[in-house]
This record gives structure tokens, C-alpha cells and sequence, in this order.
């Protein structure tokens, strides 16, 4: 597989997107080749350390940098102010000034906090991105969102700190759990529905490829959700318009993660059941056909993601998380819905009649 390249371009703050197989091996290379770091710490978690930290430590030595790796627990529990409050100190015991480089290695946890920390150790530093799960290539690695969370609410605390390189090895997603993979496909198919209609379609054409992890098929995907992703950020890179888009199915689905303790789903999980409850409610308001959630149903459910939203969480439970949203503004509940396949829009303060009418109906999907 030829090594794919998209550029995201924010003036002073632009990079690369690099996608290749065995780019694990490389990343020492491609680091120096973006900036000259006085030491690189690697930061993961235990298991993906020991799946992949002794390829990009390996890549580090080679290059002549001065690494260390620091692993921490795994799971979104990591993603918390008293776990990055460790992290800082140890940055401070392994010598790290504000020409080194950190490196978040892992899923979309190890992005998030990583980044977060990247972004707050003397006032910032330089990271670079290197995702091992599906989720977190085709979505959280890219776009430059860092944070943790609180006990109140995911991603609370957080900044727009965008990394300076992000390294992207197909081979790494082989390794991942099978419900891994389908939590991260929930994301893939967001951007066919809020972008592009003739993306949704190709993976309607090739949904058990990507399930198989056909090296073309995949490499394309990944590739594909970049650029979508790149072309959003460079438009709107802290989310004051137009980026809000990719957090269709988010309201519904960080109200999940939040009601269950961060326990019972996947982010992806999450997302998927979040997408169909929004697109119920927008046939509720007339702005849909059926066939627009029908089409999400069916693709999610040949991808081996279940959507129906759990009957034991009450509507007004969900609805308090929500008014927590960070979309939420002034007390206005901000929600991203779709028009149809390809495109979504922002719709103010709905009828919370028709919300509720919608999250019981996407119990029965």
C-alpha cells in the first residue's frame, strides 16, 4: 500500500496526516523530519505498550532521539485531572523542557489525554498523534480537540491545541478487539451522513471489506474520513460554526457514556444509538424521510452496531445531561440533525416534546 498523505492547513499550525502500513516503524523518521526535539516521552496505555510501544521506541532510538515511555491504566477512566496531574510530574522527572515533543500513542483516550497534557505542560509543547484504533484515526486524532473529563460530563475540560504531525499505521488496527473495530465504524459512517452522500454509499458497497479489513478498502476510508475531517477543521477550527457537524449523534451519545458511568458502552456504541435518535427526531420535526434513518439503520447493523437506545434510561435523565452539552448555549439546547444523506444542520431549542417522542421510538428500532 502507497503511503497516503492530507494536509491540514492552519497557516503556522498546519500538518500532515501520514497513512501507511508499518508507519509504526517510521515514526522517529517522520518526527524529525517535522521538528528537532530535545527528548520525546511516548504516552499509552499498558496494552497497546505492549503491542506497539517497542516498534515506536525502536523508531526513536534509530533516529537518535532520547525517549522515554510512560504507560498508564487503560480505559476512559485515564481521561481525568488527577491522571494528568501524574502525568505532569513524571514529564518533570524524565527532564522534558518546551522543545521536547510528546507522543500520544493508542486509541482516542490516549489522544485526548496526551494531547491535553501536551497542551498544558509549560504552557504547550509540541505533540504528535500516532492512533492505533480505528475511532481514533479516521476522528480523534485529527482536528486538534484534547481534553478529560469530569464526573459531570465528557470532555469538560479540554483545549484546541493541534498536533504538529499525525501518524496513521493500518497494520495497528488488526490487533483490535472486533468491538473495537465496529466502535469505530460508528464514526466512519457519521461522515457519510453529515458530508458526504456518495461516501455513505461506498460503504454501503463495501460494508463487510471494511469489516474484514481489506488493506485497499480501509486505507481509503481512513483516508477519506481525513479529509472530511481536515476540510471542516481548516473552516472552523474551534468550533464556533460550522465544526459543530461532527458532533452528530454526540448530545444523545455523551448522555449515554454519562448515565452509564463510562462503563457499559464504547464511544462508538455510544454514537451509533446517538445517530439514530437524532435522525428520529428529525423526522419528527419534517425534516427527513423515513429513508434517511432507515438507510443509518441498516448500515450500522451490517457493521455489527446495535442502535436502539436502552429502555431503562428515562427520558428526563437523558434530557438533564443534555442541557449540560457544550452545545448548549444560554440554556439553549443546540442539536446537529440531518436534512438528508450527505448533509445536517443545527437546530435550536426543538420541541422537547418531540425529543422525548423520538428517544421512545429509537427504544423499539
Amino acid at each position: 500500500m502507497a503511503e497516503e498523505r492530507v494536509r491540514v492547513e492552519l497557516g503556522e499550525r498546519s500538518y500532515d496526516i501520514l497513512i501507511g502500513e508499518r508507519l509504526r516503524h517510521q515514526v522517529g523518521q517522520r518526527v524529525q523530519g517535522v521538528v528537532e526535539p530535545s527528548r520525546v516521552v511516548v504516552i499509552t496505555d499498558e496494552t497497546v505498550k505492549g503491542l506497539y510501544g517497542a516498534d515506536v521506541t525502536d523508531s526513536m532510538q534509530q533516529a537518535g532521539l532520547d525517549t522515554t515511555t510512560i504507560a498508564v491504566s487503560p480505559g476512559e477512566e485515564a481521561k481525568s485531572l488527577p491522571q494528568a496531574g501524574e502525568l505532569y510530574s513524571a514529564l518533570v522527572s524524565a527532564g522534558l523542557d518546551r522543545r521536547s515533543v510528546v507522543v500520544a500513542l493508542g486509541g482516542g483516550v490516549m489522544g485526548d489525554l496526551a494531547g491535553f497534557v501536551a497542551a498544558t505542560y509549560m504552557r504547550g509543547v509540541p505533540y504528535v498523534q500516532v492512533p492505533t484504533t480505528l475511532l481514533a484515526a479516521v476522528d480523534s486524532s485529527v482536528g486538534g480537540k484534547v481534553a478529560v473529563d469530569l464526573p459531570q460530563g465528557k470532555n469538560l475540560v479540554g483545549a484546541f491545541y493541534q498536533p504538529c504531525l499525525v501518524v496513521i499505521d493500518p497494520e495497528t488496527l488488526r490487533s483490535l478487539p472486533a468491538r473495537e473495530l465496529r466502535a469505530g465504524l460508528a464514526e466512519v459512517v457519521k461522515y457519510g451522513v453529515i458530508l458526504d452522500a456518495e461516501f455513505f454509499a461506498h460503504l454501503e458497497d463495501h460494508a463487510e471489506e471494511l469489516l474484514a479489513l481489506e488493506p485497499a478498502v480501509t486505507a481509503a476510508v481512513i483516508r477519506r474520513c481525513c479529509e472530511l475531517k481536515a476540510q471542516v477543521v481548516q473552516e472552523d477550527e474551534r468550533e464556533v460554526g460550522l465544526r459543530a457537524i461532527l458532533n452528530y449523534g454526540h448530545t444523545f451519545a455523551h448522555a449515554l457514556e454519562v448515565l452509564t458511568g463510562y462503563q457499559r458502552f464504547r464511544h462508538g456504541e455510544a454514537v451509533a444509538r446517538g445517530m439514530v435518535a437524532a435522525s428520529l427526531l428529525a423526522e419528527e420535526l419534517g425534516m427527513v424521510p423515513a429513508e434517511v434513518t432507515d438507510r443509518q439503520v441498516a448500515l450500522l447493523r451490517r457493521l455489527g452496531l446495535e442502535v436502539a437506545m436502552p429502555a431503562e434510561l428515562g427520558v428526563d435523565e437523558l434530557m438533564a445531561c443534555f442541557a449540560r452539552d457544550k452545545k448548549t448555549l444560554a440554556g439553549q439546547l443546540r442539536l446537529v440533525l440531518p436534512v438528508r444523506i450527505g448533509a445536517v444542520e443545527i437546530v435550536a431549542d426543538p420541541d422537547r416534546r418531540l425529543i422525548a417522542q423520538a428517544i421512545e421510538r429509537a427504544r423499539c428500532v
